[in-house]
């Protein structure tokens, strides 16, 4: 039977205006060429007529995943905080979600954008352990933020702002950095090498002028002591402390280690970067103790968190030094716990800031030996003794003047005496734990065939805390 030309036409008008629909844009090869009828044009013709219109649903969107945890950030201080992180471990956060799988969990901000995270472990070999993001805070601001299941892709490298590593072709040197700040300290080859041997612990600076990751490319051209619109390395280190590098107090010496064995990282960024230094035991006052380093730099920081383990079993005197270099100010604050340097950097090439802050509540004394200011505090054995160790150059722009360096540091004192606050509630997506089943009194046992009582999970609780310290590890390659 053939078709009559006004049912053709009506075929015409409706149904290729669908299939385009349905095909969206694809290759041409594989959509129907039909006439450019618009879609509302072909139902309104279709509808103008005594045959029923045919009209293509919308397509339901797809629903969202709901939210597993909502993490609510409050700044409890009287002054902003920009870049600050917020670290949630594995364990605070099954208490609230049970079923959260930490390699499968995405943060969220409020409007349901992304927000860059990173999952780490705290010690070598092991599952990632922690969640670390970062936020933005005014004074008494309080932000919510959501975790809800996802697939975690990696970040694209611009993203990443921390980086460390072990550079065995620069004398088993380990380096680092993030965006305002880097370091190196010295490795077992460097002791042995005909050109320059060195022996120290001390902690070097290199001055950055820009944001971006510096530390393989000044290595891949081994020429990082020379100002080239990034940054160089103008710091003097030698057997001296550096910025930052520790030793024992005995009979009002000074006793320090060699170059770090055997080097490790933990986590490598984007956000926060984690990696451990051993030292060989030296002399404590009769008895050699061991070190392990652990450093943690997060992105947008001037401080790099230190937790020196020893091996002894009594409490140390341990110093934390800044070497002396000509025409540097020196200032010892009793109320932040912290000494400070303000110095001229080699060539004339501006100024450097170096800083040693002790955690909130605690207590150093200034000493001095030829090639060192020293802030000398004491050790609880079995305990890792955690200090801050601080660096900047006045030419990056940040931190100009030796006023402006002693802010920076009271600023950093006050956030560590006033962490931000972080509760965490269950969300819609969360499986609460399911209640343990009641024991059956002897009055009232069970028949043995009858239906078990209905059980009832109890409500997900919620847990306020501040950024928890991160467990050393035990020292491994």
């Amino acid at each position: 039977m053939t078709t009559s030309d006004p049912m053709r036409t009506f075929a015409r008008s409706v149904f290729a205006p669908i299939l385009l629909v349905a095909c969206g844009s694809p290759p041409e090869a594989v959509c129907p060429v039909g006439p450019a009828t618009a879609p509302s044009a072909a139902v309104a013709a279709a509808s103008s007529s005594s045959t029923p219109a045919f009209a293509v649903p919308a397509a339901p969107p797809a629903p969202a995943t709901p939210d597993v945890i909502i993490v609510s950030v409050t700044n409890p201080a009287s002054f902003a905080r920009t870049k600050e992180s917020i670290t949630l471990t594995q364990a605070e956060l099954k208490q609230v979600a049970p079923s959260l799988e930490l390699k499968k969990t995405l943060v969220l901000d409020a409007t349901g954008a992304p927000v860059l995270s990173q999952i780490l472990a705290t010690s070598a070999g092991a599952e990632p352990s922690e969640l670390v993001f970062q936020a933005d805070l005014s004074a008494g601001e309080t932000k919510s933020f959501r975790l809800r299941a996802g697939e975690r892709k990696l970040p694209p490298t611009s993203a990443y702002q921390v980086y460390g590593r072990f550079v065995r072709e620069r004398h088993d040197d380990f380096a680092w950095e993030n965006d305002l700040v880097a370091h190196r300290m010295y490795g077992p080859d460097l002791e042995t090498t005909k050109k320059e041997p060195l022996v120290s612990s001390g902690i070097d600076v290199w001055a950055k002028r820009v944001p971006r990751l510096l530390v393989n490319e000044w290595y891949m051209t081994d020429d990082y002591h020379q100002d080239h619109g990034d940054g160089a390395d103008f710091y003097s280190v030698g057997k001296t402390r550096g910025c930052g590098g520790d030793g024992f107090w005995v009979k009002d010496k000074l006793s320090v280690s060699r170059n770090f064995t055997t080097s490790r990282v933990l986590a490598n960024g984007p956000i926060r970067l984690v990696f451990e230094l051993d030292y060989a035991p030296w002399d404590a006052g009769g008895t050699r103790v061991g070190e392990t380093k652990r450093v943690t730099l997060d992105a947008g920081s001037f401080f790099n968190r230190f937790e020196s383990t020893f091996s002894a079993k009594k409490p140390l005197s341990v110093a934390v030094g800044i070497a002396k270099h000509a025409g540097a100010t020196e200032a010892v604050d009793a109320a932040t716990a912290s000494m400070r340097v303000w110095e001229p950097a080699d060539h004339q090439e501006g100024n450097y800031g170096c800083a040693v802050v002790l955690p909130p509540g605690s207590t150093g004394t200034e000493k001095q030996t030829d090639d060192n200011y020293l802030l000398v505090t004491t050790s609880k054995a079995g305990e890792p003794l955690r200090y801050y160790v601080g660096s900047t150059w006045d030419r990056a722009g940040h931190v100009t003047s030796a006023e402006a360096w002693a802010d920076t540091i009271r600023k950093f004192d006050a956030r560590l005496a006033a962490p931000l606050k972080v509760a965490l509630a269950a969300g819609p997506g969360a499986t609460p734990p399911a209640a343990a089943p009641a024991a059956p009194t002897p009055s009232a046992a069970p028949a043995p065939n009858a239906a078990p009582a209905p059980s009832h999970a109890a409500p997900a609780p919620t847990a306020t805390h501040a950024p928890p310290a991160v467990a050393a590890p035990p020292a491994q390659r």
